[in-house]
């Protein structure tokens, strides 16, 4: 009785199941974006199509093609297709996967591909517990994650797997599989509203098709034809791509960096909105802040420093979501100053002297003269005091080995003059 009702359920998954799942690719020719990995005869399409297909991660934001992509995979492999998702995949469970893999080629001489979804939630133990099968060829394994695997996935893994990274859909990409979803749903959908559907799934396909079902059922309960406002109100909000836990961490707040290093204060204020939007520590922005004001600004704008430490004391004292307006009037003003680097230079190069002549002492007139004895050391003697003698500020204080050395360049921009 359980198998007929089985049988009855799966019969209607095709007409009850999402528009996103409906529509789901089932060949290479179907699949949409990611042409850089996927290109007519890129390395990754004559792999799948020749069925010779390597250990290898799927990186990449959600709705980007990668559970898609491996089940492509399953349909034109003659191995064994093993999924399994790592939220709820135990090691004893990847055990019992491996030791059938090893029948299955022993008995058959069937190859076994396993998938694995979500592989960044696997700890240190499960990841270990793959590792001898895909170093020995047991198993290919086709991971897929959201998180940049090099910071989630074991060093070990990650050097027998292939890593691609797959992008957002851009809007071209998108207005394609809105146009197979509402074929489906057998759906007039005016090239407008197709394209605010592409504009607002924020690079997801599969946000795309959910936007465009709920909009359409929506648009028919009304009995009028689908518009922008039903659109509008079936997303609701724009996904965001920052995510404060992830590499998106990283990413934004080194285009955030390197927005007002190079001058660039309209981009500068979208990346500090886009990490505020993010729930981003706002403490951590100011204090990136603070280091370019010194790395980047330096002399040609000594008030950069001064900004930035009170940007970072109003973080302190006002809090969010007021300190956002002082966090964008610093993020403008560090983007507008005069740049100069030669603080950073002279400090690092100076560094580099330390580290190769570490037992360089100052030279004997400039050594500490305050205790007892000090001068029969021979400490202070020769010292002009420039105040006195204008010739003091003319003396090279530095170590004698060093002597002539120059750390120091001003770079002539803004305040920092010769």
């Amino acid at each position: 009785m359980s198998d007929l009702f089985s049988d009855a359920a799966h019969e209607r998954t095709a007409t009850v199941a999402p528009l996103a799942l409906r529509v789901r690719p089932a060949s290479l020719d179907e699949f949409v974006g990611q042409r850089h990995v996927l290109g007519e005869g890129s390395a990754l399409r004559l792999a799948i199509e020749q069925d010779r297909v390597g250990s290898l991660i799927l990186y990449g934001p959600p709705g980007s093609g990668k559970t898609t992509l491996a089940r492509i995979v399953a349909r034109m492999t003659g191995s064994a297709f093993e999924e399994r998702s790592a939220v709820s995949t135990t090691v004893a469970q990847v055990r019992e996967v491996l030791a059938g893999a090893r029948e299955r080629l022993g008995a058959h001489g069937q190859r076994t591909i396993l998938f694995l979804d979500e592989i960044h939630r696997f700890n240190k133990a499960q990841q270990d517990a793959l590792l001898p099968a895909v170093e020995e060829g047991l198993v290919t394994l086709i991971g897929a994650t959201t998180e940049n695997p090099y910071f989630e996935v074991n060093s070990a893994l990650l050097s027998r797997c292939q890593i691609y990274q797959l992008e957002p859909l851009d809007d071209e990409d998108l207005l394609l599989v809105i146009a197979r979803g509402a074929a489906e749903l057998d759906a007039d959908v005016p090239d407008a509203v197709a394209l605010r559907i592409a504009q607002v799934s924020g690079g997801d396909a599969r946000n795309a098709l959910n936007i465009l079902e709920l909009a359409t059922q929506t648009a028919q309960a009304e009995g009028t034809a689908i518009e922008e406002r039903h659109v509008d109100e079936a997303s609701t909000k724009r996904p965001l791509l920052y995510d404060k836990g992830g590499d998106q961490h990283y990413d934004f707040i080194s285009a955030f960096i390197k927005s007002m290093r190079g001058s660039d204060p309209d981009a500068a204020v979208y990346y500090l909105a886009a990490m505020l939007e993010g729930g981003e520590d706002a403490r951590f922005i100011a204090r990136r802040m603070i280091v370019l004001a010194s790395e980047d600004i330096g002399n040609a704008d000594p008030r950069a420093l001064l900004v930035a430490v009170a940007t970072a004391h109003a973080v302190e004292h006002v809090g969010l979501p007021e300190a956002r307006l002082n966090l964008a009037q610093a993020a403008i003003y560090l983007a507008r100053a005069p740049k100069s680097n030669a603080s950073y230079v002279a400090l690092k190069e100076a560094t580099a002297d330390v580290r190769e002549h570490g037992n360089a002492r100052p030279p004997k007139p400039l050594r500490d003269t305050s205790y007892p004895g000090a001068k029969k050391f021979g400490h202070g003697k020769g010292y002009v005091y420039p105040h006195d003698d204008p010739r003091g500020f003319d003396v090279d204080y530095l170590p004698d080995e060093l002597k002539g050395k120059t750390y120091y360049r001003p770079s002539g921009s803004g305040e920092e003059t010769e």
